[in-house]
């Protein structure tokens, strides 16, 4: 069914030119939750038109449970890849649940998740630095590395300025999944994030509080390994943006 998911681009390394999609998670126009991951890849493109094929892919082990509002992402180290999912908000436990709490969400527990798509098999992190939950938060791939920037708490109701960088290595053996607490990061969530360059990306929308939408943009650089964050300069937004209660990402109900 339609829903509004986490989705990535997943190459067989990371100099392919042939990619896929991966999506999950998400919800539907029902407000049911889904916990399905699907692959989606191009057939084949004839005559302007382009065919696509979408497979459901089977998870065993730490299976992430239904969401939305987080963020799937793929990292390449020594020759292999793997997906990494991160966030993102649940039903709360039917345990948990009376007849007016009965669509309540919350924040999911804040685990990483590696998922290995060749063999479909999920294993869950915990990471010491990451605390809460988070979601509609910002996250960036590069290399081996993923940055998780921003988000909203729901248990705090806070977007906090915070910056993760969650590094992932694959030896031969067991993953090492580690995570650095990074200065500079912004408050922000639901935001658009667009690639302009190789090393450089535009986060546009979002927002900063409940009901105030985060009408400036920045401009996130790599250099070196190193992660620079500015504000640039505004656009001249039109009336209907101004004025609109809903921004780019979502809204927050």
């Amino acid at each position: 069914p339609l829903r509004y998911p986490a989705t990535c681009t997943f190459k067989g390394n990371a100099e392919s030119e042939k990619y896929q999609y991966i999506i999950h998670g998400g919800k539907t126009p029902n407000n049911e939750l889904s916990d399905k991951i699907y692959v989606m890849s191009v057939v084949c493109k004839n005559n302007k038109k382009v065919t696509f094929r979408c497979t459901e892919k089977d998870l065993v082990g730490d299976v992430p449970g239904a969401r939305y509002g987080h963020s799937i992402d793929v990292v390449y180290s020594r020759g292999k890849s793997v997906g990494v999912l991160f966030g993102g908000r649940a039903y709360i436990p039917s345990a948990q649940r009376t007849t007016e709490k009965w669509n309540s969400v919350a924040d999911c527990l804040p685990h990483v998740f590696l998922l290995d798509f060749e063999f479909g098999c999920s294993t869950a992190y915990i990471l010491p630095e990451l605390q809460d939950g988070l979601s509609f938060h910002v996250s960036i791939a590069r290399n081996d590395t993923i940055y998780i920037l921003g988000g909203h708490s729901l248990a705090n109701n806070v977007r906090p300025a915070s910056l993760y960088r969650i590094r992932v290595d694959l030896p031969l053996g067991s993953p090492a999944v580690n995570c650095t607490v990074l200065p500079g990061g912004i408050s922000v969530s639901s935001a658009i994030l667009t690639q302009t360059n190789k090393d450089e990306f535009v986060i546009v929308g979002g927002y900063q509080l409940e009901n105030q939408k985060r009408m400036v943009c920045n401009i996130i650089s790599f250099e070196d390994n190193k992660i620079a964050i500015r504000e640039m300069e505004t656009p001249d937004w039109t009336p209907d943006i101004k004025h609109s209660k809903i921004w780019f990402g979502s809204n927050m109900g």
